[in-house]
């Protein structure tokens, strides 16, 4: 499996990090105990990728890589007949060395190096006797791959935004209606179909710009917190709606919301979605609602976190449905992945009850173990995706 890429790597929660810990202490213990030969200097320059090197057995490798050129380098040990890449490391610094471990099994190998402002080198092929299997290559993602899945994704967005905006629309005339007589329930039950529309659009948080911050940004961090006069969009509404504030109070809010949401829904189409985005935020998209959801950190009174998560489990499926032409060739994780997803969601159904959604501080120890460690292990088989999915240079 590749290496995470700094470009790609996010925040992860700690339940995660602990447990993405456990395969490469597992390969630790392999190499400790492997046969395999001592770590070779690997060297990189503007004229040649890899120099003379030789692996007489398979095994547990570690490979030294040093960068000579005077640029940044992407180092690459791939299968030289498609391209197929085993293992990388990205962002290597001029004149810096770093490690790439790697399980080499029976085949051929060459190293292949993109360093910046440069045509791509790929250096000598090096066969491995015998038929002992080892790492698996996978075959890079180009933009062109993406485009599709991109561009599917868009209109899914633009549907989405269509909804929403007829949402916040209804939300907000229930808040201008309430003026006068006071009753906000209607309001109360228009937030929540607004807000979770705005969740199933996950991946597009990243292009929505400062407008995410303004529909859906939370108190954290704000001067005053819940107090601020900067904190507008579905949030501060919901403290509003659920801690006793009179429609008088919200009711700007709500003009508020629909107004960033109509400038919202006319920028999109001239949008691009960022093609690194795309895979990226298959796993950001998990592990934000284990973070902020499921964890009851954005309840601000309607007890309706696990409903965003289960928007948010929408989401992802979507946009792994529109990766699926490039993840199913290169990914045998896959039905890892929708198995543990099926198994949060029912988890998540089960809490939603004749009575409404159940707060996430209202749980049985229980449940919320089952959900975290469902949730977590989901996150686990989503986390090669970012991987498999960054757009390499050809």
């Amino acid at each position: 499996m590749r290496r995470h890429s700094a470009r790609a790597r996010s925040a992860v929660w700690l339940t995660i990090g602990a447990l993405a810990i456990l395969p490469l202490a597992a390969c630790a213990s392999a190499g400790a105990s492997s046969s395999a030969a001592a770590a070779d200097e690997i060297s990189i320059s503007t004229g040649a990728c890899g120099g003379s090197w030789h692996l007489a057995a398979p095994g547990w490798h570690t490979f030294q890589l040093h960068n000579s050129a005077s640029d940044a380098a992407e180092v690459e040990l791939i299968n030289p007949a498609n391209g197929a890449v085993y293992e990388d490391v990205e962002n290597l610094g001029a004149g810096t060395t770093d490690p790439l471990r790697v399980d080499v099994g029976s085949g051929s190998y060459a190293f292949r190096c993109l360093i910046e402002d440069t045509d791509a080198i790929t250096g000598p092929t090096e066969k491995v006797p015998g038929h002992t299997a080892g790492e698996t290559a996978i075959l890079p993602v180009t933009n062109n791959d993406l485009l599709a899945p991109a561009a599917a994704y868009h209109a899914y967005v633009t549907g989405g935004l269509v909804t929403l905006a007829s949402q916040v629309a209804a939300l907000n005339r229930a808040i201008q209606g309430a003026v006068q007589d006071g009753n906000l329930g209607a309001a109360r039950s228009a937030w929540l179909p607004a807000h979770l529309t705005y969740e199933r659009l996950g991946a597009a948080y990243d292009s929505f710009g400062d407008f995410d911050g303004k529909i859906d940004g939370r108190a954290d961090g704000l001067v005053g917190g819940v107090d601020s006069p900067d904190w507008t969009g579905f949030y501060r509404l919901e403290y509003g709606l659920w801690h006793g504030q009179s429609a008088a109070t919200l009711k700007k809010f709500s003009s508020q919301l629909v107004h960033d949401v109509s400038a919202l829904q006319k920028s999109w189409p001239s949008t691009q979605i960022d093609l690194l985005n795309m895979g990226l935020r298959t796993h950001e998209i998990l592990e934000n609602a284990l973070q902020f959801q499921i964890s009851g950190h954005d309840d601000y009174g309607s007890g309706t976190t696990l409903a965003t998560t289960e928007a948010n489990i929408t989401g992802t499926e979507v946009l792994l449905t529109e990766l699926h032409p490039v993840l199913a060739p290169r990914y045998s994780g896959l039905p890892a992945v929708s198995s543990w997803l099926d198994r949060l969601q029912k988890l998540i159904e089960a809490t939603h009850t004749s009575h409404g959604w159940t707060a996430e501080s209202r749980l049985p120890i229980t449940t919320r173990q089952d959900i975290d460690a469902a949730a977590s292990q989901a996150l686990v088989e989503l986390a090669p995706i970012a991987d498999i999915t960054e757009p390499r240079r050809q």
